[in-house]
């Protein structure tokens, strides 16, 4: 009894270190970002409120990054305007971020060639190979935006959903 008591005291202890942890969620509490604009070309993602940009983070995009989204897994990252339109908090790629993709040009443009849209584009983390950028290539996603998990993390807390986010070549 006393060795399932002290087992079970231990397991107690353990739990309450873990909990006391670095959490993934963050908070943020300083100006609203308005807009995201993400200039592939430079491989830069920029938060701005109103006219300032606040932050501006290193990105890695599509294995394919020159030129528009044009169809399911053509690896590229689209291009134009979106919203971000939903969160992923369990994302294999640690803090999804969606992006509205596709939008009604999309759509059409890939029907007019007879091909899927595709979908799931979104800001996220780097995933469990836990690697860095610069460790697995600039472009590794399959159309995403990728960023570090900790910059993930930033991003989450302080992009609110319905936040347009612009895309350049």
């Amino acid at each position: 009894m006393i060795f399932r008591r002290r087992n079970f005291l231990a397991g107690a202890l353990l739990s309450g270190i873990a909990a006391c942890g670095p959490s993934k969620f963050k908070s943020y509490s300083g100006p609203r970002i308005t807009r995201v604009v993400v200039n592939k070309g430079a491989r830069r993602m920029y938060l701005f409120s109103g006219e300032k940009a606040l932050k501006v983070y290193p990105i890695g995009l599509g294995t394919y990054p020159v030129g528009q989204k044009e169809y399911e897994g053509d690896g590229k990252t689209p291009e134009g305007l979106y919203y971000i339109d939903r969160r992923n908090p369990d994302s294999r790629y640690h803090l999804s971020i969606g992006i509205s993709y596709p939008n009604e040009q999309d759509i059409a443009r890939a029907a007019e060639q007879g091909l899927q849209v595709g979908s799931d584009i979104f800001i996220h983390g780097q995933g469990p190979e836990g690697r860095v950028l610069s460790q697995r290539g600039r472009d590794w996603t399959v159309g995403c935006i990728a960023v570090t998990d900790e910059q993930a993390e930033e991003i989450y807390a302080m992009v609110e959903d319905g936040t347009p986010i612009e895309i350049t070549p």
